[in-house]
């Protein structure tokens, strides 16, 4: 298999080793009269470094950093993985686990829940996003790493591990018994109808059950009246080559281009098409990407696009357009080398230019995207009904509107409130009504029913909460931002409180490029109208 996804969360797809043997084999032949001395000089160095140098350096440690060292000059994406994060790498990629059902990070060294799986035994339990494992089966966790957390945490299914917790609001620590189960990571995490014939589906990652969820989300919908489909990729990093074709495969008439890629390896030449005839190639789809949309949501989000089978909206992606085989080399670590790239039906590379340090390129996403990039004339390419694409960085949306923030672009006040994450510790000031899942006492807590609204006294306490944390207040920049700040409390109460599904379900109401993607589908039922045109006639 092969892997399509964004350097940051790790390139993930095992390949055969077989495929590796052979290619490993052809190089060793090719260059067998200088690799030996390569090699010398390579195992020179390692063993000076294990005698000669002032501290003491495990064999494993100067290998592995060598290996770095020597993709970091190749690019962004190429990289090693020590047995510890490919282990990591295919637990996320098979999208299951044995543990809790938590995300942790190490904050100010403490061990921090910054998400939760729904349904998980650390969600059934009552651990929130925000709490602090500050012992786990009785040792204290101040200053434990998240790998040691996460060893500990972790076990087969049916044990128990003992936590407590730190939470604001409560002064003594809570103590909770979990039990270990599977795990599922979810890809798909909220379906809802927005209205009677619109439904939506946020798909945020891709792993191996990426087309089986999507599959069974669609006949959720359609069971619901669904006449029309708002497809959320923002922020979806990729992930498996094949289930991004997959994905592609439910919208696009069979035979159709979908992907191709070239590389120069054996087997790296490869065209992509639809192979099933599935039953939404008639659905008007608008779809919303991001800034942080990258490699295997770009493939969908192009595919669909140079088909005309889709209005996208929102920023222009990120430009990953490099494809990783993932090659096992001993002990439990993997090597992810970029072997091939690919290009959209209509001929786009979207892969963007990286300087030589790759920090141009890394920090894409925290700069400014108000202007547009220009296009070299060779950049040029066409849909099939004629609309301008262009290559060379990122897959541009035909409605742009910058929300680098859950689809808003506040002020640099606000984007500061949210970065020090100040609406979620807000946020861990209140507990649902009705749930008895935390028996322990809790001074100053604040309950909310399900249909809470944020009004002009929770703003207020909004504001004592920023006061009190040490945040000087911009009067015309808060006032300027209050939608925005309205929603981020929302959505922040509604995440910790119930699941992603009721928070996306209201913050879709104001999140600006939601809407106007909302506003599109006119345009959308006409490409599917056309589209389904051209498919009679026979065309691609």
């Amino acid at each position: 298999m092969r892997t399509v996804r964004f350097v940051s969360l790790v390139a993930s797809v095992l390949a055969v080793s077989a495929v590796a043997g052979s290619l490993f084999g052809r190089a060793t032949v090719s260059t067998q009269e200088r690799i030996p001395e390569r090699y010398r000089a390579f195992t020179t160095a390692v063993r000076l470094v294990e005698t000669s140098y002032v501290d003491k350096v495990e064999s494993d440690q100067a290998v592995y950093s060598a290996i770095t060292g020597m993709l970091q000059t190749l690019d962004p994406h190429s990289s090693f993985l020590d047995p510890r994060t490919y282990a990591q790498m295919r637990e996320r990629q098979e999208g299951r686990y044995y543990g809790l059902g938590i995300t942790i990070q190490s904050i100010a060294g403490d061990i921090t829940a910054v998400s939760l799986f729904e349904g998980s035994p650390a969600y059934k339990k009552g651990v929130r996003r925000g709490d602090i494992i500050a012992k786990v089966d009785g040792e204290d966790a101040k200053g434990w790493t998240t790998d040691q957390t996460a060893r500990r945490l972790r076990g087969p299914k049916g044990t128990t591990v003992r936590i407590s917790l730190r939470r604001r609001g409560y002064d003594q620590l809570i103590d909770l018994e979990v039990p270990r189960d599977e795990i599922n990571i979810p890809t798909i995490p909220a379906t809802f109808m927005i209205d009677a014939t619109t439904g939506y589906v946020r798909l945020q990652d891709f792993a191996e059950q990426t087309d089986a969820d999507l599959t069974a989300a669609l006949a959720k919908l359609t069971g619901r009246g669904m006449t029309r489909l708002l497809l959320d990729l923002r922020g979806n990093p990729g992930g498996p080559l094949d289930q991004a074709i997959k994905v592609s495969n439910s919208f696009l008439q069979q035979g159709q281009m979908i992907v191709y890629t070239r590389g120069r390896v054996p087997n790296s030449d490869q065209d992509y098409r639809a192979t099933e005839r599935r039953r939404y190639t008639d659905l008007p789809v608008v779809v919303l990407v991001s800034r942080n949309s990258a490699s295997a949501s770009e493939i969908v989000a192009g595919a669909l696009q140079d088909h005309d089978r889709a209005v996208v909206v929102g920023e222009t992606t990120f430009g990953k357009a490099l494809v990783q085989s993932v090659y096992r080399i001993s002990e439990g670590a993997a090597l992810a080398l970029t072997t091939a790239r690919y290009y959209t039906p209509s001929g786009r590379l979207i892969q963007r230019p990286w300087d030589g340090t790759f920090d141009e390129y890394l920090t894409y996403t925290i700069r400014d995207q108000n202007t547009p990039r220009e296009h070299a004339p060779a950049e040029l390419k066409y849909t099939d009904s004629g609309r301008k694409v262009y290559s060379g960085g990122g897959v541009e949306p035909d409605h742009r509107l910058e929300g680098p923030i859950e689809g808003f672009n506040p002020s640099p006040f606000g984007r500061g409130l949210y970065a020090r994450q100040s609406f979620a510790s807000f946020a861990q000031k209140y507990s649902a009504e009705g749930d008895t899942r935390i028996a322990a006492a809790a001074r100053d807590r604040k309950f909310v029913a399900k249909d809470f609204t944020v009004d002009a006294a929770m703003i207020q306490e909004f504001r004592q909460h920023l006061k009190a944390d040490g945040v000087t207040v911009d009067e015309a920049a808060f006032t300027k931002d209050l939608t925005f700040i309205t929603s981020m409390i929302r959505y922040e109460i509604d995440l910790n409180l119930w699941t992603v599904e009721d928070a996306r379900r209201r913050l879709i109401v104001t999140d600006p490029q939601a809407q106007l993607a909302l506003s599109t589908f006119p345009e959308a039922e006409r490409m599917a109208k056309a589209a389904r045109t051209r498919s009679a006639a026979g065309t691609r």
